[in-house]
C-alpha cells in the first residue's frame, strides 16, 4: 500500500460560488486506487498546468461520494496508524516532532514517487493510470442526452491551436467527416487545449462539440470571412440594417440531437472590432451571433464560457426541446446588443444555472417582428428560466419582446438574482406587433441596484419598416410576480399599457422594494389592470390591494405541472484522448 500524494488547493474567483477549499489523498492498494476526500469537493489541477491558472471546484458526483464513503474506514485507519506511531516515537525515544515528520515524508517520497495532481470536475476524470510505453491518456467524462460512438480531435484534421493559424477548414472538414455517422451512433469533435482561430462553421445532426477546459475557439476578426446569409423570415430584414446578415460563428439548420458542451472551455467572439464598426456605421449587414441553431430539435448547450460576442450570444430559433445550462456569458456592460440567451419562436426550453454579464438583456424571449412575425406565426412557449445570475446596467434581467409577433406564452422564471441591472422583468411591445404575451409567472427574485423592478411598455417604437398593421394590437394578459425582494431601487415599477387595450390580469404579491430615495409616486401605472397583495411600497390603484388576508404571497399563481424539459434523462459519457 502506498500514498500517491496529498495536496490542498484554494480557488478564489469572481463568482462566489466558486470559492472552496479542498484536500485529498489517494491510496494505492494493489492495482486500484481509493481516493479519500477531506471535503466533498475536488479542486485538483493538472501537473502540466501553467502557474497562475485558476482551478475550479466541483461537487463530487453521487457515485464518487459513495465510493469515498465506502473506503473511508481504510483512510481513517491509515491516518490513525500514522498518528499512533508518531506519538509513540516522541514519547518513548524523545525524538522531536519535526524529525518524525521529516522521516515520514522521506518514507512517503521513497514509496510514492512523484506526486500526481489531476484536474477533476463533472466532465473531466482522472488520467489513465496504466503504465508502460506510449503517451498518457486522458479520460473526459460529461453528462449528455446522447453519447457518441465515433470521436475525433480537431488536431486530426490539421487544426493548429496557436491563436494565429486559421482553423475554418479544419472545423469544416471535421464536421463533414463526423456527419457520416449520424445514423451510426453519432460523432463527437474534441477541441483540445489551445487557441483555435476560425471563421463561421456549421454543425451536423447527432453531433457533439466538446471543448477542453483550456480550449478557446477564437472568432476571426476578418469581416470578409463571415458569409452573408438571408434575413430570418419572421423578421423580414436584419436587425441592424435592411437586407441580409452575417452568419453566426457556430451555426446549423434542420438538425436533430446537437450538443455543444465541454469542461468549461471558451468561445470568444472578439467582438470589439464589430462593436466599433457598428457604432461607426461601417457595417453593411447585421452582425452575426456566437451560436445560432435554426429549425432544429433536441439542442443541449452546457458548461461553456462565452466571451465578447459581436451581438447576441445564444440564439435558438424555430427550434424545440432545448436545454441551456451552466453557461457563463461575459461582455462589457456597454457593448451593443450583446444579449445573453434569446430563444426565438422556440418551444420547450429550459435555461438554468447561468451567469451573465451583458450589454443588453440577459435573457430575451422573442418570436418575430411585426407583419413578418405575424405571417410566420410561430410562438415562443413553454419556457423555464431558473437560477439565473445577471448583471445588465442598461437592460433587463428577463425581457419578453419587443419582437413578439408570433406570440409568447407559458413562461416561468424562478430563483433569479440580479445586481446593477435596469429592470428585473420587462415586457416590450407596440401597436403593429399583434399576437400576445400571456401566462407569465415569476417568483423568488432577489435584486440589488435597479432602475425599475418591473417594466411593461406598449409603446416600444421599433419597426422593421412602415408596412406594419396599425390594427395589430398585442394582448398582454396573465402576468404574475411574487416573492420579490429588491434594494437600492430608483422606482418600483413603470407599467404602461396601450390606451384602449390595457394590459390585464397583472398580479403582484409579496414584494418588498427599498427605494434609493423616497418618491411621491414609487409606482407609475397607466392602462394596466390587476391585483396586488403584501406589496411595499403600496402599488397603484389600478392594481387593487387585496390585503394579506386574501392570499398574501399565494395570491399570484405559479404552475404546479412539470416544468418544460424537466423529464430529460442524461447519460454519463466518456471520451479517452491519447497523446
Amino acid at each position: 500500500m502506498e500514498l500517491e500524494g496529498h495536496l490542498v488547493f484554494v480557488d478564489l474567483r469572481m463568482n462566489p460560488r466558486a470559492f472552496r477549499l479542498g484536500a485529498c489523498f489517494r491510496l494505492r492498494h494493489g492495482s486500484g486506487f481509493h481516493r479519500c476526500d477531506i471535503w466533498p469537493v475536488s479542486v485538483h489541477a493538472n501537473s502540466g498546468a501553467s502557474s497562475g491558472s485558476f482551478y475550479k471546484w466541483s461537487p463530487l458526483h453521487l457515485h464518487e461520494l459513495l465510493d469515498s464513503l465506502s473506503h473511508g474506514l481504510l483512510c481513517f485507519c491509515v491516518f490513525c496508524v500514522v498518528c499512533f506511531f508518531t506519538m509513540e516515537l516522541q514519547k518513548r525515544n524523545g525524538v522531536s516532532l519535526p524529525k518524525i515528520l521529516a522521516t515520514w515524508l522521506l518514507l512517503l517520497a521513497a514509496s510514492a514517487g512523484p506526486a500526481e495532481c489531476i484536474r477533476e470536475n463533472p466532465s473531466f476524470s482522472e488520467q489513465d493510470e496504466g503504465g508502460g510505453g506510449g503517451g498518457a491518456a486522458e479520460e473526459f467524462r460529461y453528462s449528455a442526452a446522447s453519447c457518441r460512438t465515433h470521436t475525433a480531435s480537431l488536431a486530426d484534421f490539421g487544426g493548429v491551436g496557436d491563436g494565429v493559424t486559421s482553423n475554418t477548414a479544419a472545423f469544416g472538414d471535421a464536421v463533414a467527416h463526423l456527419s457520416q455517422f449520424a445514423s451510426d451512433g453519432g460523432g463527437m469533435l474534441f477541441v483540445p487545449a489551445g487557441r483555435w482561430l476560425t471563421g463561421p462553421f456549421n454543425l451536423t445532426s447527432s453531433f457533439t462539440l466538446f471543448l477542453h477546459r483550456d480550449a478557446v475557439i477564437l472568432a476571426t476578426q476578418n469581416v470578409n470571412e463571415w458569409p452573408v446569409i438571408d434575413p430570418l423570415p419572421s423578421y423580414g430584414r436584419g436587425r441592424d440594417h435592411p437586407g441580409g446578415r452575417y452568419s453566426s460563428l457556430i451555426g446549423g439548420s434542420n438538425l436533430t440531437d446537437v450538443i455543444i458542451t465541454g469542461d468549461n472551455g471558451t468561445i470568444d467572439g472578439q467582438g470589439a472590432t464589430w462593436w466599433s464598426k457598428f457604432h461607426g456605421n461601417k457595417l453593411k449587414y447585421t452582425r452575426g451571433y456566437l451560436i445560432e441553431l435554426m429549425h432544429s430539435d433536441q439542442i443541449f448547450i452546457t458548461n461553456l464560457t462565452l466571451l465578447n460576442s459581436p451581438a447576441w450570444n445564444i440564439h435558438p430559433v424555430y427550434s424545440s426541446n432545448i436545454v441551456i445550462s451552466g453557461i457563463t456569458i461575459l461582455a462589457p456592460v456597454h457593448s451593443p446588443n450583446t444579449d445573453g440567451i434569446n430563444p426565438d419562436s422556440c418551444s420547450n426550453v429550459r435555461i438554468e444555472d447561468c451567469y451573465i454579464v451583458s450589454g443588453d438583456d440577459c435573457v430575451a424571449i422573442k418570436s418575430g417582428w411585426d407583419e413578418y412575425g405575424i405571417a410566420y406565426g410561430m410562438p415562443s412557449q413553454h419556457i423555464l428560466v431558473r437560477r439565473l445570475v445577471c448583471v445588465s446596467p442598461t437592460s433587463a434581467v428577463i425581457a419578453l419582446g419587443s419582437e413578439m409577433s408570433g406570440g409568447i406564452r407559458d413562461v416561468r422564471a424562478e430563483d433569479i438574482t440580479a445586481v446593477n441591472s435596469e429592470s428585473g422583468v420587462r415586457i416590450k411591445t407596440a401597436i403593429g406587433r399583434g399576437a400576445y404575451v400571456r401566462d407569465v409567472f415569476v417568483r423568488r427574485m432577489t435584486l440589488d441596484t435597479m432602475k425599475w423592478v418591473f417594466w411593461m411598455t406598449g409603446n416600444y417604437k421599433s419597426h422593421p419598416d412602415d408596412k406594419y398593421d396599425p390594427n395589430a394590437i398585442p394582448v398582454v394578459d396573465g402576468i404574475s410576480y411574487s416573492d420579490v425582494t429588491a434594494v437600492n431601487v430608483t422606482m418600483a415599477a413603470r407599467l404602461e399599457g396601450i390606451p384602449g387595450a390595457p394590459f390585464t390580469g397583472v398580479c403582484i404579491s409579496n414584494v418588498t422594494v427599498a427605494l434609493r430615495k423616497a418618491r411621491k409616486l414609487p409606482w407609475y401605472c397607466t392602462d394596466v389592470e390587476g391585483v396586488s397583495s403584501g406589496v411595499t411600497p403600496v402599488t397603484c390603484a389600478s392594481l387593487a390591494d387585496q390585503g394579506t388576508d386574501n392570499g398574501g404571497s399565494g395570491l399570484c399563481p405559479f404552475p404546479t405541472d412539470p416544468a418544460p424539459m424537466e423529464d430529460v434523462q442524461l447519460q454519463e459519457c466518456a471520451y479517452v484522448k491519447t497523446s
